[in-house]
Formats: C-alpha cells, sequence, structure tokens
C-alpha cells in the first residue's frame, strides 16, 4: 500500500485529489494540510511514500517543504499548482510528476502510476513499498519538456540528437522534436559521462543511435542514425566519433 498525503491551501483542491485517488486501490491518503508548518508536523508522524505538495502554501513554500522533508525519510513528490513557471525547478527537485491546477483525472493516474514504478525502485524484495530517497547525480539524466498543456520527463536516453536553435535546443526523440531552453555547451556539459558526442557546433548525437559514419566531400564525414537520420560530422569534431 502506497501512504499519500496531500498539502495545499484550498479545500476544494485537497477535496478533489482525495476523490480521485480513492479510485487508486492501493493509495492510501494518510492525512492532509493547508499550511507547511502543520504540513511538516503531520509529515513527521505519518512518513508517506507520497505527497501531493502545492507550490503556493502559507508558512512554507512547497520547496520549503521538501527542502525539510529530506532531513528524515524523503517521500516521493507530485507537485499541484496553477503556475506552470516553478515546473523545472520542480524537476530539478526531482518530482516525480508536476500537474497543473484545474487536475484532470486521467493526469492524476499518470503521476500515480509514476510513484509506483519509483517505489518499486525502491522496495526490497518481498515488501509492499518503501520510503524512496532521491538518487542526485551531476550528469543530466532526465529533461523537463513541454507537451502542449503539460510537461513530460524526458531520459536523455530517449533522445536521438539535439540541435542548437539560437539561446534553446531541439531534442529529437520518439519521432519528435521538443524544445528546451538551454545552450549547446550547456547541454553538453550536462550529458557528459552519457553516450552523447558533439558532432558540429550546432549538433550533438547520441552514439547508442548511430549506424555508419560514411565521408563525404571537403573532408567531412556523415553520420547515419539508425531511423534514418543523416547528420554532418564537421572535421572540428571528427576526433569525438573516429580515430587519429
Amino acid at each position: 500500500m502506497i501512504t499519500a498525503f496531500i498539502v495545499d491551501d484550498e479545500k476544494l483542491a485537497r477535496e478533489g485529489i482525495r476523490l480521485m485517488l480513492k479510485k487508486e486501490v492501493d493509495v492510501d491518503v494518510v492525512g492532509e494540510a493547508a499550511d507547511g508548518p502543520s504540513a511538516m508536523k503531520s509529515i513527521s508522524k505519518t512518513t508517506p511514500d507520497l505527497l501531493f505538495l502545492d507550490v503556493k502554501v502559507p508558512g512554507l513554500d512547497g520547496f520549503e517543504i521538501l527542502d525539510r522533508c529530506q532531513r528524515g525519510p524523503t517521500p516521493l513528490v507530485i507537485f499541484t499548482t496553477a503556475y506552470e513557471k516553478y515546473a523545472v525547478k520542480a524537476f530539478e527537485a526531482h518530482a516525480v510528476d508536476y500537474l497543473l491546477k484545474p487536475i484532470r483525472a486521467q493526469r492524476l493516474r499518470e503521476a500515480v502510476q509514476r510513484a509506483r514504478v519509483e517505489l518499486a525502485k525502491e522496495s526490497p524484495p518481498g515488501s509492499d513499498s518503501a520510503p524512496a530517497t532521491f538518487s542526485k547525480s551531476p550528469t543530466l539524466r532526465r529533461l523537463v519538456v513541454r507537451d502542449r498543456d503539460r510537461y513530460l520527463l524526458l531520459k536523455a536516453t530517449e533522445v536521438d540528437w539535439i540541435q542548437s536553435a539560437a539561446n534553446y535546443v531541439q531534442l529529437h526523440a520518439h519521432g519528435r522534436c521538443y524544445l528546451v531552453r538551454m545552450t549547446m555547451n550547456e547541454i553538453e556539459t550536462q550529458l557528459e559521462g552519457l553516450s552523447f558526442a558533439r558532432i558540429h557546433r550546432s549538433t550533438i548525437v547520441n552514439i547508442d543511435r548511430l549506424t555508419e559514419i560514411r565521408p563525404s566531400p571537403h573532408g567531412d564525414f556523415q553520420v547515419v542514425l539508425d531511423n534514418g537520420t543523416t547528420l554532418r560530422l564537421s572535421r572540428a569534431y571528427r576526433d569525438h566519433l573516429l580515430p587519429r
């Protein structure tokens, strides 16, 4: 059984989440709070596996609550808010999901399923669940991308290739393109240690997707991905893929 706790200063919002969670047979809501101090007091007593946490609550905001929770057993967190602007910060804090109000039942079900997966990773064999801890790494393992009215967590390893777009980068994955506000140098640094290589000043490629490297006129090369995409490997970056 997954124990859950709801933090939101709006009573109707708390009731709405609680009602939707009643359809999740393995989720037990062990408490709720309308402000930061009350939330911390109750969370320390109930030690829930999962927090539904509003960003804007009186006393302490959602990020302050999460920071204080990390001093003890750390629950997984699903942020619930009316504000889009905190999404990146939420995922940097290792949130499981980020739900924009008004919360749709389908989105909440998706978020709970993500929590189940994460809790299963942390559970010892034979146990129902165990409080999760967040592993922090300097390497960028997940990217936050916007998909219409929601945010997705895209695993770095799912990205086929990356293209520069001024102060943004275009992430090409699963036949789609996602725009993220980050420079090429920034994302190259954060992907260090994973199977990515810079092949042009405006292109980074996932090495695991490469099937062929072939010469082209003027000393450059072409790299071919397993989905048929052909990209240019410039002479300045050939050492990143080819032996000297």
